[in-house]
């Protein structure tokens, strides 16, 4: 697949930063990952990368994939799939309402087929029934988790890492499944620290669930990492 015609890898500079009115010997930088691509930028690339390669390997024409009505994912997995010749299908958590927002309306435009689900049967959109009944109502699509997170999308989120050329202590990221810091700590390895900072309100979860994705990928655990639960909205 020739990424490389859409996504500019090369334009994630590193831009340095100063914090007005903050006097501090602490150098901050920000890894500009949002100009990869107008849509499909940042951790949302990244997650989506080898998902897209395995499922063109697969000879899958539909990806399929979950969100709430105002998901960057699914902003993202419709772009894509308008840009990579895949059909997309987003099941959106809760009831249709008209007008649609900017986030679908971009999903729309862009070739999504919208299937909304109520919010009880959303929580049970990793039961084995329910993964059953998209097959059967669907057919043969390429599923993607909600948020994009799955072991693939480690191996993508893993290579934040690989350019950064300046030395540093910490890697700091916003957390919403756990995905993205998941990968920055494997592609750490184990050297420097990683801190995650999640989005929402009482999400210490996070902290079984990002071990056990790591753990699911490279059968290691690291002790380089934490979580910062105090920044949430």
């Amino acid at each position: 697949m020739n990424f490389e015609k859409y996504i500019s890898i090369n334009s994630a500079v590193l831009e340095k930063i100063k914090l007005p009115g903050v006097k501090t010997t602490v150098k901050i930088f920000i890894k500009r990952e949002d100009k990869f691509h107008p849509a499909i930028s940042g951790n949302k690339w990244r997650k989506l990368k080898y998902n897209l390669i395995e499922a063109k390997k697969r000879n899958k024409n539909t990806l399929l994939t979950f969100g709430g009505a105002y998901s960057n994912h699914i902003y993202a997995t419709a772009s894509a799939g308008k840009l990579f010749n895949f059909k997309t299908i987003g099941l959106i958590r809760g009831e249709e309402h008209l007008p649609l927002n900017s986030t679908l309306t971009f999903a729309k435009i862009n070739g999504m087929e919208f299937h909304y689900v109520s919010r009880t049967d959303y929580r049970c959109r990793y039961d084995s029934d329910f993964i059953e009944n998209i097959y059967k109502k669907f057919g043969d699509v390429y599923l993607i988790p909600e948020g994009g997170t799955n072991l693939l999308a480690l191996k993508g989120a893993a290579e934040i890492i690989n350019d950064i050329n300046i030395d540093f202590d910490y890697v700091c990221s916003a957390c919403g499944t756990g995905g993205t810091l998941a990968g920055i700590i494997l592609g750490l390895n184990g050297k420097k620290e990683a801190l995650g900072f999640p989005v929402l309100k009482g999400a210490s979860f996070l902290n079984r669930d990002i071990g056990n994705l790591i753990t699911a990928y490279s059968s290691k655990s690291f002790d380089n990492w934490q979580l910062s639960l105090n920044y949430h909205f």
